[in-house]
């Protein structure tokens, strides 16, 4: 037996990564277990999210519990380091009674066992009329509901970092190869689909922010790591910023080998139209916003840290999206774009 790898693999930092079945706890938990990390996850199947975990086998540890449940975020998170909170409500439904809750249940595990909370962050706290670009002190005065329960939420961390270290990483939309729901993969293009056009999600001339997430998930591992840390950070990532809407348009078109491609706009009308009988549409009439005005991350504090952002070539990124989400015609996979 080797042991010194034994003895190495004894003394290995732990995070408990909740959310760890969804997009960004799923590059997180990725990106930790690559960094050398032991890593938990909690779901209330563990081996459905095993049969679904599409990381390197065994980088996940699969622990049964529900995020809602204090004890057993308490029982997975004893010895751990960091616990990242990647839990967020499926389909943006159920907000106003499970996002508070969860964050609560963290933060007394954090306290408990002396673990640093990692938070993804999002823009949803601003107003995006009032806040082109976002930074560590710009107001937080939310346009929706969504907006307000993320501020109490980022105002319970702050509350609790006296006695709990707190990071938060604040990005944009994210895209991805391994991503699992997003405004890309599930409105911009279709999933499984050959991208034959592309459907713009803002008006002509606004800008948005994207994340490409294993760059967001390096970097946020990077932080945790990072000996200069506050006791409570809030660090902006960039990312992909399309200053008009047509950079990530154009993005995709270069990804496939092509010079355009046809462009359609997502149906905000019929959003708003079926808004008043509830379910996805009202949640996403809520966050339309910030489809309206650009909302750009600064990320002065994140290069002072690492001394640059996690930054796959753009063009890498997209091809390496679209074929992980089953959107590259078989024609595209060819010579000329691998060499590109």
């Amino acid at each position: 037996m080797d042991t010194t790898q034994t003895t190495h693999a004894a003394f290995r930092n732990t995070a408990l990564v909740l959310g760890a079945s969804g997009s960004i706890g799923a590059a997180v938990a990725e990106a930790l277990a690559a960094r050398g990390w032991a890593v938990r996850g909690l779901a209330r199947d563990p081996a459905k999210a095993q049969a679904a975990w599409q990381g390197p086998a065994n980088a996940v540890q699969w622990l049964a519990g529900d995020a809602m449940e204090l004890a057993d975020v308490l029982t997975a998170a004893q010895g751990v380091q960091v616990i990242v909170h990647a839990v967020s409500p499926a389909g943006y439904l159920h907000w106003d009674t499970l996002v508070l809750p969860m964050i609560d249940n963290t933060i007394a595990a954090a306290r408990t066992v002396g673990a640093r909370i990692l938070l993804p962050g999002t823009i949803y706290n601003f107003d995006p009329a009032a806040t082109p670009v976002v930074r560590d002190g710009s107001p937080q005065r939310p346009a929706s509901r969504k907006g307000q329960i993320r501020v109490a939420l980022e105002q319970r961390l702050e509350m609790a970092s006296k006695d709990v270290p707190v990071l938060i990483v604040r990005a944009g939309d994210y895209f991805g190869p391994k991503v699992k729901s997003s405004w890309f993969a599930q409105a911009m293009v279709v999933r499984g689909k050959p991208v034959t056009g592309i459907k713009l999600m803002t008006p002509p001339g606004v800008g948005h922010g994207w994340a490409y997430l294993p760059d967001l998930a390096e970097a946020m591992v990077r932080l945790l790591e990072h000996p200069g840390l506050k006791r409570f950070e809030r660090v902006g990532f960039e990312g992909f910023w399309d200053a008009d809407g047509q950079a990530l348009p154009k993005l995709v078109a270069e990804a496939l080998g092509r010079e355009t491609l046809p462009q359609g706009r997502f149906p905000w009308w019929l959003m708003r139209l079926a808004a008043p009988f509830g379910g996805f549409p009202r949640e996403a009439v809520d966050i339309l916003p910030y489809w309206r005005h650009g909302v750009r991350m600064d990320n002065s504090r994140l290069v002072e840290l690492l001394g640059a952002e996690p930054r796959t070539p753009a063009v890498q990124a997209m091809r390496a999206t679209l074929q992980g989400l089953g959107c590259m015609p078989a024609q595209a996979g060819g010579a000329r774009l691998a060499t590109r």
